[in-house]
């Protein structure tokens, strides 16, 4: 069983990062859309509340911080390709996308929101 049940992220202006996550995150496999006033909800294919997703708040004095959410990829391809559409979707590239030293096979991009919360996308073997 994966343990993994969802994010609730904070974001300081929703107007500015909305656009960003309803692109990038269908890419992630957050496919399914449930909001409501206060929250905007991406789930996996599935029916909630048994799938994980990601969940969007506005939080006007947020202030992203050193934490980090990590996706896996499939292959070093799909690294490449999240990181092009990061950039085209108006988030930052801090890193990569390249091999880290972490191990001989961590091929990484960092990156973050336009409010600057901080992702990882990475494929490693072993």
């Amino acid at each position: 069983m994966n343990k993994f049940s969802h994010i609730d992220l904070r974001v300081n202006n929703m107007e500015n990062v909305l656009p960003f996550y309803e692109k990038l995150l269908p890419e992630l496999g957050f496919t399914r859309t449930y909001h409501s006033a206060n929250w905007k909800v991406f789930a996996a294919d599935g029916e909630l509340p048994s799938v994980p997703y990601f969940a969007i708040t506005e939080e006007a004095d947020h202030k992203p911080n050193g934490n980090l959410i990590g996706f896996w990829a499939k292959d070093r391809a799909e690294v490449d390709r999240i990181a092009k559409l990061v950039k085209e979707f108006g988030g930052n590239i801090s890193g990569g996308p390249q091999l880290f030293p972490i191990s001989p096979t961590y091929y990484a991009v960092y990156f973050a929101d336009p409010c600057g919360n901080k992702y990882e996308m990475v494929h490693r073997l072993n």
